[in-house]
């Protein structure tokens, strides 16, 4: 059995594997992380290897805690992953993204892939059917953008995420919730048209915070995933553990 750590900003997600059938997950906040893993442990007695993958700080304390109680991981750019990266700052590619590319050469082999993680950043990454990873392209997230409305103006308030009731916003919260979502929804749009201007056998996934919010009001084709990142944590595990 495996345990997938993935450490966000604000919150840790946990999840436990076994092999490739995903059993556990929940998040937790940082300071719950060594309670709710020692309570795993007691759950799951055959819990023996760890992944632990940090966008945010996790204090060498929680490694150490790690190491002394599996077999594990520390996701790095070093680290070895089932597919040919041709990025060209491979030091600087997120880890998440790297496990998110290894998510898609797992499921979709031979494939050409988009894979779009909708949370704080909306990230797209493109790997192609002969299991090259090129790149992609990063842009704010939807909550990013309506902070930066209030944050970088003197008058416009900082409103909750709502689906827009029309193109035409009518109110100045209206405008702001149609220039924020219908902006995200075609400029997600955007892109599948032009990577299928060039890869019309192209497949494309969905994943992230905003997964569920998102996919019904895409026009484009998807397929939505919001455990893409977990799995592919898991299979970066087991393909080092090989």
């Amino acid at each position: 059995m495996n345990l997938i750590v993935d450490v966000g900003n604000t919150y840790v997600k946990l999840a436990v594997f076994l092999r490739d059938k995903l059993i556990f997950k929940k998040a937790v906040e940082l300071e719950k992380l060594t309670y709710t893993i020692n309570e795993l442990r007691k759950e799951y007695p055959n819990l023996k290897r760890a992944i632990v993958s940090s966008v945010g700080k996790l204090e060498k304390g929680a490694i150490k805690y790690l190491e002394k109680r599996f077999d594990l991981l520390e996701l790095t750019h070093k680290t070895k992953v089932p597919y040919k990266n041709n990025y060209g700052t491979p030091k600087t590619l997120g880890i998440d993204r790297i496990a998110l590319v290894s998510a898609s050469a797992y499921h979709y082999p031979e494939n050409n892939v988009l894979i779009i993680d909708a949370g704080t950043c909306i990230t797209y990454d493109f790997i192609t059917n002969e299991n090259e990873y090129l790149g992609g392209a990063i842009s704010p997230g939807i909550r990013m953008r309506y902070k930066s409305l209030n944050n970088l103006t003197a008058n416009l308030p900082l409103l909750d995420t709502d689906k827009p009731k029309d193109v035409i916003g009518t109110t100045t919260e209206s405008s702001i919730h149609s220039g924020v979502v219908n902006g995200v929804v075609n400029e997600i749009d955007g892109f599948i048209k032009a990577y299928l201007e060039e890869y019309s056998d192209l497949t494309v996934i969905l994943t992230g915070g905003d997964t569920n919010f998102l996919s019904e009001q895409l026009k484009s084709s998807i397929f939505a995933n919001s455990n893409f990142l977990l799995e592919g944590l898991n299979y970066i595990l087991e393909f080092n553990s090989n």
